[in-house]
């Protein structure tokens, strides 16, 4: 049996079952694991030993009276800092925050509370989250498993670093550009970008969501089926539906599949990233696809439209901050929002405008194809130190041209692993799907990991 904290949730938990391992074994294991790695990956926040464990404890007293309280009774878990959990503060991943605790779990800290989930603690995030990388003016650098000179990306930096290094097999993050997905791919881990109000988070806001990142899609489902249930405090979450989130088979022949290996604006596509993810579209265009090219839909307004509208609305948060705390954000983020102060209302409304362009663009290039499939990222993982691949703020968004679409379209996406470059850095293919089908997504995502074969494992942090 592999070791405890490398075997997915759905193996412990049957584990859990047959009475073969307790909760309490499992988090000490994990626990351990972390305190071994964690000074080279500097991915948590606030971790609880002492509350895990007595977490942990009840998991398992729960287990031996045959009476499991959820979906997750026993299972470590983490969540990223800004997902509110009652008594810890949400730092937002920048020094410029006062650290009050938080009054009551957000919705999907609130579900997996309820499911019986082991909340180990917290991982780490860059500035306000508007950073693809694991550097944060509050947070020490966060750094990549399979690499500790490259960037694990962000903005769920901890959450990416943490599922791939086997922090637990449980991890949440956010995404509102390729937050969930940027980490994924670098790291090397599963995650599901849902669709917009799938899984209910606080505060909502256009394009934002919550998503499960893991190790296999599997462990993605499980945590679907406790994520999406619908919570009055997002104003945008869904009904609930029956969706059978264990139903994870599809049958590749027949399917339309666009091949999107242009994004219309940003970085050059690196060429092994390109390789890769040619090669699987080959396998599955060899179960039974069919696969066509998707031409380029989004334009250089739409990106920088976006861009000047996030920098207005950040920079309206942070000018407004007491100059003491205001010096304390991240440098490289001041100087990307200082322009705002420059920006019309004009200028500043023609970019808001942007998101529904995108959003009109993304679902007419998609109404030919039953899935999407596109490279996550044009590059793999930077350098550790770096705010983006570019590490310029005036262009900081050049690598999410490929993600950014789904999150303002509202359709589901995913980053599987598809392989790795020759310095053994991992390549992430994105999976999308229409609007609401995340189930079919998860389905082609799992489909993948059966073309793809055996994923390679974790060798421990190179330095």
């Amino acid at each position: 049996m592999a070791d405890l904290h490398d075997l997915p949730a759905t193996a412990l938990l049957a584990l859990y079952r047959h009475g073969d391992v307790s909760p309490v074994e499992v988090t000490r294991a994990v626990l351990d694991h972390i305190a071994r790695w964690e000074p080279h990956l500097c991915a948590t926040y606030a971790l609880d030993p002492d509350g895990a464990l007595q977490q942990a404890q009840a998991a398992e007293a729960r287990w031996r009276r045959g009476e499991p309280c959820g979906l997750l009774d026993g299972v470590p878990t983490m969540v990223k800092e800004n997902i509110a959990t009652r008594g810890t503060p949400t730092p937002l991943g920048t020094a410029a925050t006062i650290l009050n605790p938080a009054p009551v779990d957000a919705p999907p800290a609130a579900r997996l509370r309820e499911a019986g989930a082991v909340l180990l603690g917290k991982t780490t995030m860059p500035d306000y989250g508007m950073l693809s990388s694991g550097l944060s003016s509050f947070h020490p650098l966060t750094r990549n498993p399979w690499d500790l000179t490259k960037n694990p990306g962000g903005s769920s930096a901890g959450a990416g670093a943490g599922a791939a290094a086997g922090y637990g097999p449980l991890h949440l993050g956010t995404d509102i550009g390729g937050s969930v997905r940027l980490p994924a791919s670098w790291c090397g881990v599963f995650t599901l970008k849902p669709s917009l109000g799938r899984i209910p988070i606080q505060p909502p806001y256009a394009g934002r969501v919550a998503g499960p990142m893991t190790r296999t899609v599997a462990d993605a489902a499980l945590m679907m089926r406790v994520l999406s249930q619908p919570d009055w405090r997002d104003a945008t979450s869904l009904p609930a539906q029956d969706i059978d989130w264990d139903a994870l088979e599809i049958d590749a022949r027949g399917l339309r599949l666009g091949l999107q290996l242009d994004a219309g604006w940003g970085m050059a596509l690196d060429g092994q990233v390109r390789a890769a993810i040619e090669d699987a579209a080959r396998r599955f265009e060899a179960a039974g696809a069919v696969v066509e090219p998707m031409p380029a839909f989004m334009t250089r307004e739409m990106a920088d439209g976006m861009d000047r509208f996030w920098r207005m609305r950040s920079w309206l948060d942070i000018s407004a901050l007491p100059a003491e705390r205001r010096n304390k954000v991240l440098p490289y983020i001041r100087e990307w929002v200082a322009t705002g102060a420059d920006l019309t209302a004009a200028q500043v409304f023609h970019g808001y405008s942007q998101m529904a362009a995108m959003r009109d663009a993304a679902v007419a290039a998609t109404q030919p194809f039953d899935f999407v499939l596109s490279p996550v990222a044009p590059c793999v993982a930077f350098a550790a130190d770096w705010a983006s691949p570019l590490n310029d703020p005036q262009r900081p968004f050049e690598h999410i041209a490929f993600t950014l679409p789904w999150n303002m379209s509202e359709q589901p996406a995913s980053s599987v692993n598809a392989g790795w470059n020759d310095a053994g850095l991992p390549i992430g293919l994105q999976i999308v799907g229409r609007r609401h089908d995340d189930l079919g997504v998860l389905r082609m995502s799992r489909l993948w990991e059966r073309l793809r074969g055996a994923q390679r494992a974790w060798p421990g942090p190179a330095a």
